[in-house]
């Protein structure tokens, strides 16, 4: 049974869309003003809330500021009732947060409109949520395995041979196994860590709080930052002379740490898929309103179907080619670029290489 809660100053107006819902089935909470309104949201966590706009001390529009704050209702469905719909006060709801308005006075069959269309958009919304959920829940578990058991099997097949036979081997024979043992080391040192940023920025992007802090990072001068990491992943892929930078001084909105994830995973994936000789290129812009960071590789590229597919945990075309990592790389990139409010866009073609955009709005860091 679907549980809303009815937030009005007016009591007959409550008891009206109390019994009117109470006849659809619904389980009914009445709250005398917003300020009750608040303690009874977050005590009973309805399915919707339905809240008068004009209420002395806490009005509508501060009840729903409030329940938006905080993470249990932050995404409880909310449909603000109003005598004075008019544009101003509609779109300063809709800012806030709002799902919908109901005009007064409404018909009952006005109200049950309007509920069960929120009603049917929220359960919409979480059997999505629970789709990408179960599609994680398959990828990590098909995946997973495969990429700590790679690594692992290299650190201790050749941590037991040094063991056992350290004094039969020559010193280019352990220096060798020394190297294949330590990448063996940093690739599971990338994986983890990629595993528990992905995981961090779940968390954040669950809390609007959270959201609102990481907002506040802000790297002032990108360019050396741009050009040590890339110039690092270049030397890693043994490519520094493929490598080649169009950067603006322009700060962008995001701290360094992130900053620097997104241009180690972007740099790392451009010279993974692409040759030795072909060009990888990053620039950086302003224009009247945006910031734009992209990087662009001659590679073997993303049909238009992988491109939509991306996320955390994908990787294309396992069974044809070797991939290291968990595929979490341009999940995290495209996650840290959207929580800073920004776009990250992919432009590919198989066989012609990519440019993977970032652009975030001039406003945000004016």
């Amino acid at each position: 049974m679907k549980k809303i809660l009815v937030i009005d100053d007016e009591e007959w107006l409550r008891e009206m869309i109390h019994l009117a819902l109470k006849q659809k089935g619904f389980e009914v909470v009445e709250a005398i003003n917003g300020a009750d309104g608040i303690e009874k949201a977050r005590k009973e966590l309805p399915d919707l809330i339905l809240c008068d706009v004009n209420m002395e001390k806490v009005d509508g529009y501060l009840t729903l500021s409030s329940l938006r704050t905080e993470a249990p209702t932050a995404a409880i469905p909310f449909i603000l009732m109003t005598g004075l719909a008019d544009n101003a006060g509609m779109r300063h709801g809709m800012e806030l947060g709002a799902d919908d308005y109901l005009p007064k006075p409404f018909t009952t069959d006005a109200l049950y409109a309007a509920v069960d269309a929120r009603l049917k958009k929220s359960q919409t919304v979480r059997d999505e949520a629970e789709r990408k959920l179960a599609n994680l829940r398959d990828n990590i578990s098909l995946m997973l395995p495969h990429e700590l058991r790679t690594p692992l099997n290299g650190i201790l097949a050749y941590g037991e041979i040094l063991a056992a036979d350290a004094a039969k081997l020559k010193p280019a024979e352990i220096a060798e196994m020394g190297h294949v043992v330590h990448q063996s080391g940093k690739r599971l040192e990338r994986l983890i860590e990629n595993f528990l940023i992905y995981a961090q920025l779940e968390l954040i992007a669950a809390d609007p709080k959270n959201v609102n802090a990481l907002r506040i990072g802000r790297t002032e001068h990108p360019m050396a930052l741009i050009e040590k990491h890339a110039v690092a992943q270049a030397a890693t892929a043994g490519r520094p002379q493929d490598l080649s930078f169009e950067l603006a001084e322009v700060p962008i909105p995001m701290a360094e740490e992130y900053l620097s994830k997104i241009v180690d995973e972007l740099s790392q994936n451009a010279f993974k898929f692409s040759d030795p000789g072909s060009a990888v290129r990053w620039t950086l812009a302003e224009s009247f309103n945006t910031i734009t960071l992209s990087i662009s590789d001659q590679g073997r590229g993303f049909s238009a179907e992988q491109i939509t597919r991306i996320g955390a945990y994908m990787q294309f075309d396992r069974t044809m080619q070797e991939q290291q990592g968990l595929g979490l790389g341009l999940a995290i990139a495209k996650r840290l670029v959207a929580l800073h409010g920004g776009t990250l866009a992919i432009v590919s073609e198989p066989g012609s290489g990519s440019v993977i955009t970032a652009k975030f709005p001039k406003s945000k860091i004016d």
